[in-house]
């Protein structure tokens, strides 16, 4: 890992503080529009590509929060273990205490780690990374997390990739109709404005999804195929080469 990937897992982590983990589940359905269906869509996706009824390692990446990749996949495939990490200690102990109340912990690992820290070898059946890329600044930060889970994957494995990838400031009616889906679930004005100010100071999303193809094809994946959208969001899954 370089220096400036380093700082910039740094500040991500930074962002998700105590106060942060205890409002996310509930925020992060209202910001993202169809939250469960993205995830349970991501979990069909890693069974049709990786085939179902046997058995798979899949590493979760940024799994703190309500740790809804484990539980989608977990559920439609009884067979598959999980690897789930995260570098917010608040954050990975909201997903543990979920995955233990879903019953799942026993076929669930967890991590302190970023996933960098994890062994470098193609270890793993599939992995996800749902909600992180756009948190991290800089597009070399990108690269390389995206890189750091090519060299974990197995060949051809499938990585389930999912965040917003347009620039904010350029998308303006995508914007307003953000703010009126805060709005929608009773937010006052000033609300919905200062929490429109603090995604445009807080995130660093691709620009675009040919950004995002370009960046998955340097870490060393094919090209994606995008399965979900809801506003600036966007869900697709790639196979790593080789």
């Amino acid at each position: 890992m370089t220096a400036s990937s380093a700082s910039a897992d740094s500040e991500a982590v930074r962002k998700f503080d105590p106060a942060r983990a205890g409002e996310y589940q509930a925020q992060s359905r209202i910001a993202l529009a169809g939250y469960d269906a993205c995830h349970e869509l991501s979990a069909c996706m890693l069974a049709a590509t990786i085939g179902t009824g046997g058995a798979a390692h899949i590493l979760v990446a940024g799994a703190g929060g309500g740790a809804q990749e484990v539980l989608s996949a977990g559920a439609l495939e009884p067979h598959w273990r999980f690897t789930a990490i995260d570098p917010s200690a608040p954050m990975l102990e909201l997903a543990t205490a979920q995955v233990l109340r879903a019953g799942l912990s026993e076929r669930t690992t967890f991590r302190l780690a970023l996933v960098s820290d994890l062994p470098a070898e193609p270890q793993f059946d599939g992995a996800t990374l749902i909600g992180v890329l756009h948190h991290l600044p800089g597009r070399e930060a990108k690269r390389a997390i995206l890189a750091d889970l090519a060299l974990r994957l197995k060949p051809g494995a499938p990585l389930i990739l999912a965040g917003n990838r347009f620039a904010y400031a350029e998308h303006p009616l995508l914007l307003k109709a953000w703010g009126e889906r805060w709005r929608m679930h009773g937010a006052s004005a000033l609300e919905v404005e200062a929490k429109l100010g603090k995604i445009l100071q807080g995130a660093d999303p691709p620009h675009s999804e040919s950004e995002v193809a370009q960046l998955l094809d340097e870490a060393g994946f094919e090209p994606p195929t995008f399965f979900f959208s809801s506003l600036f969001w966007a869900a697709s899954l790639s196979r790593r080469t080789g």
